[in-house]
Protein backbone atom coordinates (compact mmCIF):
# COMPACT_ATOMS: atom_id res chain seq x y z
CA UNK A 1 0.00 0.00 0.00
CA UNK A 2 1.70 3.35 -0.99
CA UNK A 3 0.65 4.90 2.11
CA UNK A 4 2.81 2.78 4.19
CA UNK A 5 5.80 3.61 1.83
CA UNK A 6 7.36 6.65 3.71
CA UNK A 7 8.18 10.01 2.10
CA UNK A 8 12.12 10.90 2.29
CA UNK A 9 11.30 13.62 4.98
CA UNK A 10 9.43 11.17 7.26
CA UNK A 11 12.49 8.56 7.11
CA UNK A 12 14.74 11.68 8.02
CA UNK A 13 13.22 12.90 10.89
CA UNK A 14 11.76 9.26 12.36
CA UNK A 15 15.49 8.07 11.95
CA UNK A 16 16.42 11.84 13.71
CA UNK A 17 14.46 10.97 16.52
CA UNK A 18 15.24 7.30 17.35
CA UNK A 19 19.13 8.21 17.13
CA UNK A 20 18.12 10.91 20.00
CA UNK A 21 16.37 8.15 22.10
CA UNK A 22 19.15 5.64 21.19
CA UNK A 23 22.17 8.04 22.44
CA UNK A 24 19.64 9.16 25.58
CA UNK A 25 18.60 5.54 26.39
CA UNK A 26 22.15 3.77 25.94
CA UNK A 27 24.50 7.16 27.07
CA UNK A 28 22.34 9.19 29.16
CA UNK A 29 23.26 12.42 26.69
CA UNK A 30 20.57 13.30 24.54
CA UNK A 31 22.15 15.44 21.38
CA UNK A 32 20.67 19.11 21.77
CA UNK A 33 19.91 18.34 17.86
CA UNK A 34 19.84 15.28 15.43
CA UNK A 35 19.65 16.04 11.96
CA UNK A 36 19.47 13.42 9.09
CA UNK A 37 19.61 13.65 5.23
CA UNK A 38 19.21 10.90 2.82
CA UNK A 39 21.66 11.54 0.02
CA UNK A 40 21.45 8.61 -2.58
CA UNK A 41 22.49 5.30 -0.96
CA UNK A 42 23.71 7.20 2.31
CA UNK A 43 22.54 8.50 5.38
CA UNK A 44 23.85 11.27 7.02
CA UNK A 45 23.69 11.75 10.78
CA UNK A 46 24.84 15.09 12.54
CA UNK A 47 24.75 15.18 16.24
CA UNK A 48 24.94 18.34 18.18
CA UNK A 49 26.46 18.22 21.60
CA UNK A 50 26.60 14.74 21.38
CA UNK A 51 29.61 14.38 24.49
CA UNK A 52 28.83 11.97 27.76
CA UNK A 53 29.47 14.66 30.91
CA UNK A 54 32.54 11.79 31.59
CA UNK A 55 34.27 13.17 28.10
CA UNK A 56 33.46 16.21 28.74
CA UNK A 57 35.15 17.09 32.06
CA UNK A 58 38.61 14.93 30.28
CA UNK A 59 37.94 17.01 27.28
CA UNK A 60 38.28 20.17 29.65
CA UNK A 61 40.72 18.98 31.94
CA UNK A 62 43.36 18.62 29.29
CA UNK A 63 42.98 14.90 28.63
CA UNK A 64 41.53 14.97 25.36
CA UNK A 65 43.09 12.01 24.07
CA UNK A 66 42.01 9.81 26.67
CA UNK A 67 38.44 11.49 25.75
CA UNK A 68 38.71 10.30 22.13
CA UNK A 69 39.57 6.79 23.41
CA UNK A 70 35.88 7.00 25.38
CA UNK A 71 34.72 8.40 22.60
CA UNK A 72 36.26 5.33 19.98
CA UNK A 73 35.04 3.05 22.80
CA UNK A 74 31.61 4.37 22.85
CA UNK A 75 31.37 4.56 18.91
CA UNK A 76 32.64 0.54 18.67
CA UNK A 77 29.57 -0.43 21.39
CA UNK A 78 26.80 2.18 19.55
CA UNK A 79 27.56 1.35 15.83
CA UNK A 80 25.48 -2.16 16.42
CA UNK A 81 22.86 -0.99 17.31
CA UNK A 82 23.08 2.21 15.42
CA UNK A 83 23.40 0.18 12.24
CA UNK A 84 20.39 -2.40 13.09
CA UNK A 85 18.50 1.37 13.69
CA UNK A 86 19.03 2.74 10.27
CA UNK A 87 18.44 -1.15 8.40
CA UNK A 88 14.84 -1.19 10.26
CA UNK A 89 13.72 2.64 9.81
CA UNK A 90 15.23 2.61 6.26
CA UNK A 91 14.05 -1.23 5.57
CA UNK A 92 17.61 -1.89 3.57
CA UNK A 93 21.27 -3.36 4.73
CA UNK A 94 23.51 -1.05 5.94
CA UNK A 95 27.01 -2.20 4.16
CA UNK A 96 29.47 0.30 6.15
CA UNK A 97 29.08 2.93 8.98
CA UNK A 98 31.40 5.68 9.71
CA UNK A 99 31.54 8.24 12.57
CA UNK A 100 33.78 10.71 13.89
CA UNK A 101 33.43 13.31 16.80
CA UNK A 102 34.95 16.44 17.42
CA UNK A 103 35.78 17.40 21.10
CA UNK A 104 36.03 20.83 20.78
CA UNK A 105 32.38 21.21 18.94
CA UNK A 106 30.60 18.41 20.60
CA UNK A 107 29.58 17.15 16.86
CA UNK A 108 29.40 13.90 16.36
CA UNK A 109 28.60 12.84 12.31
CA UNK A 110 28.12 9.53 10.68
CA UNK A 111 27.60 8.28 7.26
CA UNK A 112 25.62 5.08 7.28
CA UNK A 113 26.26 3.09 3.60
CA UNK A 114 23.26 1.61 2.14
CA UNK A 115 22.83 -1.85 0.62
CA UNK A 116 20.32 0.21 -1.81
CA UNK A 117 18.40 3.34 -1.76
CA UNK A 118 15.18 2.79 0.56
CA UNK A 119 11.90 3.04 -1.58
CA UNK A 120 10.60 6.31 -1.04
CA UNK A 121 6.64 7.94 -1.70
CA UNK A 122 6.38 10.78 -3.65
CA UNK A 123 6.17 14.02 -0.97
CA UNK A 124 3.19 15.39 -3.22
Amino acid sequence: MASDTPTRGQLERSLAQKVQALYRNELGQKPSKVSCQLCGEKFIIILEDSLTQPEQILAQGGQEDLAEKVRTNLDDFMKPQLKSLVEDIAGVNVTDLLSDVTLESGLTGIIAVLEEMPTLRSSN
